[in-house]
């Protein structure tokens, strides 16, 4: 039996265009550091000539063998969607290196990786005295890895049939016909919709108080749902209007992106009907209530306060953006479990969010409910239904597997990081925290006061590794180390 030949041409043609793009990017915090008046823009400047010669090169090495009427095939999607994150962040991290943070190789990997697949976890301290160029820069490579996660998830992972994402293929975009056939209109359609967000959070941070730098990067870390901030505090000292502008505008980001275009067609209704939305929506509230209700036993802030750090800080680790106004460790063994599981749970799937997904959970106690049923009735005919359709028994497989998937990763990274000598509590929050990119974890160490710069450098590469396989769903990096990928 003769083997099927991957053919890589288009997978360098478009990580080609990636890089290239990467290097044209260079040139937004290279003009940030000329107006600012420091000499770090000449170190933008020859990194954005070396990024776009590479990218530029690879393009035109196989632009004119690019078959535009064959198929992109599965094998080629999967190696694709793991050089996206596997090399173009080496790029993003070169800027790290050779500028003003002057990090080693790992760390410069680290924060650009962290950046990429939108954890949010950092290891750079002092941030407050970094050139402009480079705080641009981070925010650019979580808005750039935030708009990249949304068109995979509503354009690939569906037809993959990865985690139940084919639910999205089915009933849920009804009103906007397939997603698939209209993969760069819908691309496009939620581009737009991404820089009008974008726009919108940038002025609404100029209103509360912000200098147009720090709107700017926080508008586009808090739509990315990415978490890197200006200042070594995080959101601790800013002000109640840019926290407040905060929450609104992390949840826009975890709502389904896919709704809004929707929406700007004049059609409300699949918005307000989606089940998943709804289920995120309920959820902040349960959560925050709670969170409101055990400070208020212990605790002598005001009314106000209490409601705002409890929104802010569980919508920031729900939606897995990562910022933090307050130190919720000190907030008390219960709170600091539910901010822990919150991590685990995400936003809602098309969206910028991280995790596990609001609708996996929601499919999986709509099959335990039915479970139930059929217990207690053996011989009834009920079936799992989400959103009014009956769901196959594929799907619900699929989300199964995801879940042992993610907890067996989880566990696993969890040892790794035990091994390289960190405690309990930082092992497994640090590997939750980079497999749901989320990115701070718990303890003192990574948690919302801390950062990853003192974890150890084989740690850091566990997590590395981690914070990737988080961001593409895991078992496409399974699949790729499976004997009969390479084989056709």
């Amino acid at each position: 039996m003769t083997r099927a030949r991957i053919d890589y041409i288009p997978v360098v043609y478009v990580i080609g265009l990636i890089i290239g793009g990467l290097g044209a990017m260079m040139l937004l915090p290279m003009m940030a550091d000329i107006i600012a008046g420091n000499g770090h823009w000449q170190t933008f400047a020859i990194l954005s000539g070396f990024t776009l010669l590479v990218g530029s090169a690879m393009v035109l090495a196989t632009r004119s063998s690019i078959n535009t009427e064959k198929q992109t095939t599965y094998q080629q999607t999967f190696i694709m969607m793991t050089c996206i994150y596997a090399v173009a962040p080496v790029f993003g991290a070169i800027p790290f290196f050779f500028g003003a943070p002057h990090l080693d190789p790992i760390d410069s990997l680290f924060e650009a990786i962290s950046g990429v697949t939108t954890t949010g976890a950092t290891v750079m301290t002092d941030l407050e005295s970094q050139p402009v160029g480079i705080l641009i820069w981070r925010g650019l490579l979580q808005w750039i890895g935030g708009i990249a996660i949304i068109v995979i998830a509503m354009a690939i992972l569906p037809g993959m049939r990865i985690g139940g994402m084919q639910v999205f293929m089915r009933h849920n975009y009804d009103a906007f016909s397939p997603i698939l056939p209209r993969a760069a209109a819908t691309a496009r359609d939620i581009t737009i919709v991404y820089l009008v967000l974008t726009l919108a959070c940038m002025l609404a941070y100029l209103w509360s108080g912000l200098s147009f730098v720090d709107a700017s990067v926080h508008a586009m870390t808090t739509i990315a749902t990415g978490g890197f901030a200006n200042y070594d505090d995080s959101f601790t000292g800013l002000g109640a209007a840019t926290e407040y502008v905060g929450v609104v505008f992390m949840i826009l980001a975890a709502l389904p992106f896919i709704r809004y275009v929707q929406l700007n067609a004049g059609n409300i209704l699949p918005l307000i009907r989606d089940t998943q939305v709804r289920g995120f929506l309920i959820l902040i509230g349960v959560s925050c209530a709670a969170l409101m209700l055990w400070q208020s036993l212990d605790s002598s802030a005001g009314f106000e306060v209490t409601l705002r750090k409890s929104l802010f800080n569980c919508i920031s680790i729900l939606t897995g953006t990562g910022y933090a106004s307050d130190d919720y460790n000190s907030w008390g063994s219960f709170a600091v479990t539910v901010i822990f599981l919150l991590g685990l749970v995400g936003g809602c799937a098309g969206s910028t969010c991280c995790s596990i997904k609001i609708f996996r959970y929601q499919l999986l106690l709509a099959n335990m409910r039915v479970q139930i049923r059929r217990m207690i009735f053996p011989h009834a005919l009920v079936n799992v239904r989400y959103q009014g359709s009956k769901v196959p028994g594929s799907v619900m497989t699929s989300v199964m597997v995801f879940f042992v998937v993610f907890l067996g990763t989880m566990m696993v990274s969890s040892l790794l990081l035990a091994m390289t000598g960190l405690d309990f509590i930082t092992s497994v929050s640090g590997a939750a925290a980079a497999l749901a990119n989320i990115g701070p974890g718990l303890g003192d160490l990574i948690g919302p006061t801390g950062n990853y710069q003192s974890v150890p450098a084989t740690a850091k590469l566990v997590l590395i590794v981690t914070m990737i396989m988080g961001r593409m769903e895991m078992l496409v990096i399974y699949a790729i180390f499976s004997r009969k990928f390479w084989r056709g």
